[in-house]
């Protein structure tokens, strides 16, 4: 079963579920969870080998997706979902395998591609912070920063640290394992047709013109937006801008 952090409370809108990314967990999407849920419930959840969910051997978009239909089973369907990367390709096999649990769907900055790049990278630097010396997250920032890791993912990966057991709040072993899978998209020959917007950072190049054949037979009511000078990480760059372009999409 997966974490759960939750926002407000029931209201006559759909709750909203939120997906976070690799590496990340629910506890990242707090400020927008908090504002978004001044309309309606929201649960933030951490996806299964992050945070404090359950740490499992498989790391497939089946077992994502499944994990999420658990959720929404149990919460109450349809939901509104928004998934962001690893979430967001969970959140779009959650709506191809089960369409009656999804009222509208929101996927940011991943396309339903595998991806050429790894990011095991992110892994080795995470494994190579000497834990023991860390006291504090700015330690580990310090050393991650020693490491190549760019300042602007230092305090995101460190909120996955669990400063006083000296741990990381991520599978990691298994997660570098499964990359294969976390970096690709299962063949689906379903679609949904329900409301989706593909929300991009204007400076992020994970969704392009070329993707959006493949999406839209996928996904025909498919919609395209993007934030401009936002990057991969649009919700942290440009919380604000984020948040309203859910607010439209949804209202």
């Amino acid at each position: 079963m997966l974490n759960m952090l939750q926002f407000g409370q029931p209201t006559r809108l759909p709750t909203l579920l939120i997906a976070h990314g690799l590496y990340g967990s629910g506890r990242n999407w707090g400020v927008i969870a908090k504002r978004m849920s001044q309309t309606r419930q929201v649960i933030a959840v951490d996806m299964r080998n992050h945070g404090l969910s359950d740490w499992n051997e498989s790391h497939t978009y089946d077992d994502l997706a499944s994990d999420l239909a658990e959720i929404a089973n149990q919460t109450g369907a349809p939901m509104d979902v928004v998934g962001h990367s690893m979430g967001g390709k969970a959140a779009m096999v959650l709506a191809l395998l089960h369409p009656n649990l999804v009222n509208r769907l929101v996927v940011a900055d991943i396309a339903p591609v595998a991806y050429g790049h790894s990011q095991i990278q992110f892994i080795e630097a995470m494994k190579a912070v000497d834990l023991p010396q860390v006291t504090r997250r700015s330690d580990a920032e310090s050393q991650l920063g020693a490491l190549g890791v760019d300042k602007s993912l230092q305090s995101f990966f460190t909120q996955s640290l669990d400063v006083p057991e000296k741990r990381w709040r991520l599978n990691l072993d298994v997660l570098a394992n499964q990359m294969g899978h976390i970096m690709s998209f299962p063949d689906i020959t379903g679609t949904y047709g329900g409301p989706t917007l593909f929300l991009s950072g204007g400076a992020s190049d994970y969704v392009t013109a070329h993707h959006r054949p493949g999406i839209k037979a996928l996904f025909p009511n498919a919609h395209f937006a993007k934030i401009p000078g936002a990057g991969h990480w649009l919700h942290a760059e440009k919380p604000r801008e984020f948040e309203a372009s859910l607010a439209a999409f949804f209202s």
